[in-house]
């Protein structure tokens, strides 16, 4: 299950994502336009951005918002260290109840360090 997680998280994000931009609803796609726009290179590096997008992601107990910005992270090549500092940050935010979160992040990533 492992092998296909990342896989199966991308096809489905893409597939559904296709389905909500296909309304042509104007806020929808200016939300998307704006959460774009927010993670480019700017005043902070994108990889920056991404670890903050990481942390508030956790805070918030998202699941797909973390799967989104772990893959972020790794392909900016953020190492482990980097991930798992972000990480311990948004638990002592966010407090016990994220640790579910922290546990599947932590699988998200093995699967995404097994995929290469």
């Amino acid at each position: 299950m492992q092998d296909n997680i990342v896989s199966e998280f991308n096809a489905y994000r893409s597939k559904m994502n296709e389905k909500l931009l296909a309304d042509n609803n104007k806020i929808i796609k200016r939300i998307f336009n704006l959460d774009t726009n927010a993670f480019s290179e700017g005043a902070l590096p994108k990889k920056t951005k991404e670890l903050l997008g990481l942390g508030n992601s956790m805070v918030l107990r998202c699941d797909d918002c973390v799967r989104y910005h772990l893959e972020a992270c790794f392909k900016l090549n953020c190492s482990k260290e980097e991930v798992v500092e972000a990480l311990s940050i948004s638990l002592l935010i966010g407090g016990t109840i994220v640790i579910p979160h922290l546990r599947r992040a932590y699988e998200y990533w093995e699967a995404l360090e097994n995929s290469i």
